[in-house]
């Protein structure tokens, strides 16, 4: 774990207590100041912890176990978390969403892929048991036609908006009684391409969705964003789709780089926060706008018009070539608060691995 006192000049390293985390760590703070890290399991004993801070994020629980089995059948993947931050009766709920794999990797046609969910009433201590909330299942490949990428977040209304990839693009879905249960989901934008996808010198790639809510009181207070990556214009770009009317409705594509449009120049593996305090769109990317070969710079664009337009700064002070024969990672992340926004990405130069931050006050 790394912790930074001074905005992001210094930072601490130390170890979190255990158990061993095998993949997808996520970090979370909730309005009362805890910090949640949810990560997986062994593989061979497969399942969801959590771990909790309480002062600040400097020292950290060991993690638990909140759901899973004692083996990797059925497998658990990629989740994530969040907290309902309005004022309604379902205030401070966290909201856990996850994949779980029949058999994970599996091509067998009787083996498949849901996204399950499950809620927490009291400071993440007990979890209810989980729901499936993907009416629709995917395979078991870990692959296009898998179910991946469900972010919960929520509204000023305390409603819980999810979306994922899958068979049938991007769907989404959304609860209006704290997590309880869930309308069908409905496809809202195609994903062209499929949400993984191969770029060179990268070990694995992919343009999973991100979903927020501008939760501030902002002109754009309740809209929807869902942040992902496609091949729509031939090389991948960043887009991000909105809903002004709690899901019903969904703009089209809105490209968030903005280099020249099919150009052969790659633009992948994002991730983006709707500011709580101003409603401005902060949206983390790696680029390769400004090379012919596979070095690779990392940019922010961050929109205050609700997504219309998008404007685009290079944050990383030199490029990196990274090599596909090293496992890069399969995430990076920001987040932002009253117009502090911190960055977080891995740089990759050959062999070497390294994790860099960019934190500024716009």
């Amino acid at each position: 774990i790394y912790f930074s006192g001074d905005k992001g000049k210094t930072w601490v390293e130390g170890k979190m207590p255990g158990p061993v985390i095998y993949g997808d760590p996520m970090l979370y703070f909730d309005m009362l100041g805890i910090g949640y890290y949810c990560h997986l399991g062994p593989f061979g004993n497969t399942g969801i912890y959590i771990a909790k801070s309480l002062d600040n994020g400097k020292t950290w629980s060991s993690s638990k176990k909140i759901y899973g089995n004692n083996g990797s059948v059925p497998f658990m993947d990629k989740e994530w978390l969040t907290s309902d931050r309005s004022e309604t009766p379902f205030k401070n709920n966290l909201y856990i969403s996850w994949t779980q794999f029949d058999k994970y990797g599996s091509s067998n046609p009787k083996d498949s892929s849901r996204i399950l969910f499950s809620r927490s009433t009291d400071q993440g201590e007990t979890f209810s048991a989980p729901i499936q909330i993907s009416k629709f299942l995917g395979d078991a490949k870990d692959g296009d036609s898998t179910v991946e990428g469900a972010v919960p977040c929520v509204s000023p209304k305390g409603k819980v908006y999810i979306a994922w990839s899958g068979p049938q693009g991007i769907v989404f879905t959304k609860s209006t009684d704290g997590g309880q249960t869930f309308a069908d989901e409905k496809p809202v934008v195609k994903q062209v391409g499929g949400w993984t996808y191969a770029i060179p010198g990268i070990y694995r790639c992919n343009g999973l969705p991100f979903t927020d809510c501008d939760i501030s009181e902002s002109d754009y207070r309740g809209t929807i964003y869902i942040n992902y990556s496609d091949s729509t214009n031939g090389d991948h770009d960043i887009f991000i789709i909105k809903s002004n009317d709690e899901g019903e409705t969904w703009s089209n594509p809105i490209r968030v780089n903005d280099d020249k449009i099919g150009n052969g120049k790659e633009q992948f593996m994002s991730h983006f926060c709707v500011d709580p305090v101003t409603g401005v769109i902060n949206v983390l990317f790696y680029d390769r706008r400004n090379y012919d070969d596979n070095r690779t710079d990392v940019y922010i664009a961050r929109s205050s018009d609700g997504g219309t337009t998008f404007k685009n700064t290079k944050i990383s002070d030199s490029p990196f070539t990274p090599t596909p024969q090293i496992f890069f990672g399969d995430y990076i992340g920001i987040s932002s608060y009253n117009n502090l926004v911190s960055a977080l990405w891995m740089r990759l130069d050959e062999t070497k691995l390294s994790v860099k931050n960019f934190t500024k006050q716009f």
